[in-house]
């Protein structure tokens, strides 16, 4: 299993230091799972996003989304955006699993309610997807409460990357695809806060690749034989966390600046890819035993510059994090049999010739 990411090959993106991890999780609190089907027919998974300790439907975080383009199924976003707020983890799977996961997230934290004393009417699960159909017989839904539950035990702050969980079944930019994730700590005030962000990536065309700025793809075309794909399509799910103290209105601001990132990798946000953005912030976190009036801390409006490249720099970097970890998967059984990947990692005597032009980029 292929682990060596972007910086292992001396390639650096953007300006600003990273975190310990170079991961969403080092925004303290975080951890990620993930749960991963690989059998026959089957290429799919489930991660799961844990973005704070203890009861999120009782002590819920600000939150946001933003849809750069909106081809996709993700479950939650309606209520997250008017309320502001997440109340459950973040999952993210295969498109037609999106309903069981929902299901699953619904009774977790049902029960972690019941378990607390909180008492809970209803519950806004949010759960990203994206169609990993090339890999995997995606009709057969086998994401659900099991997987959800391994993930959730599987979560830690040194999570893997690459073909894992929801990135199992996922292609990018011609190349195999999968969870991606990076990190960058923002100077305000004095303070050190992080923003990191965790991708799902299934997007793009191969001759679009940039890594670093650098034409990667193109470079990487002449030497492969397979016809160029017709267009841009597929998904990005992005999720972005952080601990600055950020208002809903100042989260999406925060947000629509992954698209920065996105694209300079090499999308072009085509027609069918569904890029989604979804985001919340640890601090001025909304506790259940706090009075209607409440008194919080925030950013000016100018303080979020340093956020907003934080932004496009770790999206960009967990993209190509996505695609440096992943390794070839076959895939095997009816209706998939025989589709294969190409893995970035694939060119490793190639990419070495690149490094000098791409050092000088990054």
């Amino acid at each position: 299993m292929n682990r060596k990411r972007l910086r292992d090959w001396g390639i650096a993106i953007g300006e600003l230091p990273t975190g310990p991890h170079n991961k969403l999780s080092d925004v303290p609190g975080v951890t990620v799972g993930h749960a991963t089907v690989a059998d026959s027919g089957h290429n799919t998974g489930l991660t799961v996003i844990l973005p704070a300790s203890g009861n999120l439907y009782a002590d819920k975080l600000i939150a946001a989304s933003h849809i750069i383009n909106g081809y996709g199924k993700t479950a939650g976003s309606i209520q997250l955006d008017e309320l502001g707020t997440l109340e459950t983890p973040i999952a993210l799977t295969g498109t037609l699993n999106v309903g069981k996961v929902s299901d699953a997230l619904v009774a977790y934290t049902m029960a972690e309610c019941d378990r607390d004393g909180v008492a809970c009417r209803s519950v806004n699960p949010v759960v990203g997807e994206t169609n990993d159909a090339v890999l995997n017989r995606l009709a057969d839904r086998p994401v659900g409460a099991a997987e959800l539950a391994a993930a959730i035990a599987d979560a830690d702050a040194d999570f893997d990357e690459g073909d894992v969980g929801a990135g199992r079944g996922t292609m990018c930019m011609g190349l195999k695809g999968g969870i991606g994730s990076a990190s960058r700590i923002v100077t305000v005030g004095g303070q050190h806060f992080t923003l990191g962000a965790l991708v799902q990536t299934n997007f793009g065309r191969l001759d679009d690749l940039l890594v670093a700025g650098y034409p990667a793809g193109a470079a990487i075309r002449r030497i492969v034989s397979a016809p160029p794909a017709p267009e841009d399509k597929g998904s990005c799910m992005i999720i972005i966390g952080t601990d600055l103290p950020v208002s809903h209105r100042q989260l999406s601001r925060i947000l629509r600046r992954a698209a920065v990132g996105l694209v300079r990798t090499g999308s072009f946000v085509g027609h069918g890819s569904g890029d989604v953005v979804l985001g919340f912030t640890t601090a001025n976190r909304l506790c259940r035993e706090q009075d209607d009036l409440r008194q919080v801390t925030l950013l000016r409006e100018e303080a979020l510059e340093g956020a907003f490249r934080a932004a496009a720099e770790s999206v960009e970097e967990a993209i190509l994090n996505s695609l440096c970890t992943a390794d070839r998967v076959t895939a095997t059984g009816m209706g998939v049999a025989g589709n294969e990947t190409v893995t970035l990692a694939g060119f490793s005597e190639f990419l070495p010739a690149l490094l000098p032009a791409l050092r000088g980029r990054g």
